[in-house]
């Protein structure tokens, strides 16, 4: 049996999933005409951005998904305290159909072990729905990120001391950790990409707050002194990797990294990474509930 909803609700948020399916965040798209700007002339890294913008301008403009590959929602409702979440989650449901049917969304969820496709684009974890609680009368807010398998592929998750990096339990073993990512992706989720990164936490927590790293705009910087000097200086070596985007060569590799800390247990020390290809496509709107 389906819970009613708020008028309108679904609506919304089909319109935010068309949005964040056809348009690049403005943040996005600024970073990535520098780094189009940056890579030599003539050279397979300009010409591989100079598509990628063409590719984002001709999706904006015909309101057609960015890339084939359409994702895998996940949402962020910021609500007051004491908001019902069932009506939500069921105009998640409705939502996720109609942009499954606008086309704005492809069959991308697979049930697991029978291999069947879901006709419906909704299942138990599928979209995966965070909820987060304001005090009461605070402003209801919707933010979704698609994030496609290409990508989701390259996340991974290191527990220091790593031997084979050299990497120990400190920031500069968590920047090894980071670097060897954004190596052994190369050009296999999408460059230049995006770090979500988080540093301690449990394991599922940890990449649970890795990926909400992604939803940060690409302009800001760690509130903690030590972690905004190891997003910087991530970046610059980043771009001294030569990967490139796309893995063709060049100097921009990755468009940002966005770093949180979770406390840990004395036994673990995890860095959590989520890899995001060029196409952060996130969106974010207000509601009315």
């Amino acid at each position: 049996m389906h819970t009613p909803h708020p008028p309108g609700l679904a609506e919304t948020l089909a319109g935010l999933l068309r949005k964040a399916s056809s348009e690049l965040p403005p943040d996005v798209l600024r970073a990535l005409s520098a780094a189009h700007a940056a890579e030599a002339p003539g050279s397979p890294g300009r010409a591989a951005l100079g598509t990628i913008l063409e590719n984002a301008e001709l999706a904006s403009r015909r309101s057609v998904p960015a890339c084939q590959d359409t994702g895998a929602p996940s949402f962020w409702f910021d609500l007051p305290d004491g908001t019902p979440t069932l009506p939500v989650r069921e105009a998640v449901r409705e939502a996720v159909a109609a942009a499954t049917a606008s086309g704005h969304l492809r069959l991308n969820v697979i049930e697991v072990p029978s291999g069947k496709q879901v006709a419906s684009n909704f299942a138990d974890g599928s979209p995966a729905i965070h909820f987060r609680f304001g005090p009461s009368g605070s402003p209801s807010r919707a933010t979704v990120l698609l994030k496609g398998g290409g990508s989701e592929n390259q996340s991974r998750q290191y527990s220091l001391p790593d031997s084979s990096l050299g990497a120990g339990r400190d920031l500069d073993g968590v920047r090894k950790c980071l670097l060897d990512a954004v190596w052994r992706a190369q050009g296999g989720g999408c460059a230049p990409g995006i770090l979500g990164v988080c540093v301690g936490g449990d394991r599922a927590g940890a990449f649970a707050a890795a990926k909400e790293q992604l939803l940060r705009d690409l302009s800001d910087s760690s509130p903690a002194p030590d972690l905004a000097a190891l997003e910087r200086r991530v970046m610059a070596e980043a771009g001294e990797l030569g990967v490139g985007p796309m893995g063709l060569g060049g100097r921009t590799t990755l468009l940002g990294v966005k770093i949180a800390a979770l406390p840990r247990v004395p036994a673990s020390y995890f860095v959590t990474v989520a890899y995001n290809c060029w196409a952060c496509r996130r969106a974010s709107c207000a509601l009315s509930l």
